[in-house]
């Protein structure tokens, strides 16, 4: 047994909602832990309890530094540190740690989400592909929002496929926005989370952030622009086409996508699919592959995720071959 001190501030927070992050300690460790005070003690597997410590010990080390962790942020530390025990929280949660404006904080949560913010950074296209809950659109949402805010470009333009309509909304009620407006609700809810509503309405207004179908892309040129597919397994060829060639100067342009939840209709090829196997050898572009380890939704989606991967796949279902980017360090 090993008695680990937890610090006095941020006690509840460690121990979680009903002592629910240390039940998540003893799952993902194989230990067992009880409290003693101000200490827990640890039993199990040397390399397990060695983690458990670990984790405490740099939450506590994160707390003197006058970080506040927020909800999941212990769980999804804990999970840093199953990957690789060797991880120093500090370079996820004080270093890359993303503040979009004063409503929101946003922290990388697994190590393909600080690839993927890395990437961003360096290259003017970056696709994001991976299952649902990986963080593929919140993460770019709240890059294009810290670029505006920092006036490194200077609108965001968010995009998104109707193909549940197929892009012919005439039967559906209402103006062509309000036609339109169900299938891009998901963009406009991130954007409320990373700016008040007040500000989102303005900018909005102005035509600083422009929400729209991809189909309204065809014929513009978007310089100093920070531009957001998301949903892009279903684009057609052509869309796919058409939207990486809209970019202009000074701009940015991340395509999220999962592979595996194709609509398109009479089995059309996926302009995602397509494109990652067309650009993959260009330079200057980064592919950034997620999994079921970098789900930050409820626990059971990560289980979800897997369980259909496996039940529907063994394989995946593209796996592109390295391109330079991969040899810069950009893709994964």
């Amino acid at each position: 047994m090993r008695k680990i001190a937890v610090p006095d501030e941020g006690i509840e927070t460690l121990f979680g909602s009903y002592d629910e992050n240390l039940r998540n300690l003893e799952s993902l460790f194989k230990v067992k832990i009880r409290t003693d005070g101000h200490e827990l003690l640890v039993e199990g597997d040397p390399a397990g309890v060695d983690k458990t410590e670990r984790v405490v010990e740099q939450f506590a080390s994160l707390m003197r530094e006058g970080y506040r962790f927020g909800k999941g942020e212990v769980r999804a530390a804990s999970q840093l540190v199953a990957q690789d025990p060797s991880v120093d929280l500090r370079d996820y949660f004080l270093k890359r740690t993303l503040r979009p404006s004063t409503k929101r904080q946003v922290v990388p949560k697994s190590p393909n989400q600080r690839h993927y913010l890395d990437a961003i950074e360096k290259f003017d296209i970056v696709f994001g592909v991976g299952p649902a809950g990986t963080g593929k659109t919140y993460l770019a949402m709240a890059q294009a929002v810290s670029f505006l805010v920092a006036k490194k470009v200077t609108r965001i333009i968010l995009a998104r496929p109707a193909v549940e309509a197929g892009e012919k909304l005439g039967f559906l009620p209402g103006d062509l926005q309000e036609k339109v407006n169900p299938y891009l609700r998901p963009l406009y809810d991130a954007l409320y989370d990373m700016l008040e509503a007040e500000r989102v309405d303005r900018l909005l207004e102005r035509g600083t952030i422009e929400v729209a179908p991809i189909a309204f892309m065809r014929g513009r040129t978007l310089n100093d622009a920070f531009v957001i597919l998301d949903e892009a397994q279903n684009t057609t060829s052509e869309q796919m086409k058409m939207f990486l060639t809209r970019l202009g100067f000074g701009s940015k342009a991340v395509i999220t996508g999962d592979v595996t939840q194709i609509d398109l209709p009479n089995a059309r090829v996926s302009g995602l699919v397509e494109a990652l196997r067309v650009v993959r050898h260009i330079e200057g572009i980064s592919m950034v592959h997620f999994d079921d380890t970098d789900v930050v939704r409820h626990k059971l989606v990560q289980e979800i995720v897997r369980a259909y991967a496996e039940y529907t796949s063994p394989t995946p279902l593209v796996t592109p071959s390295p391109s330079p980017g991969d040899a810069a360090g950009g893709s994964r």
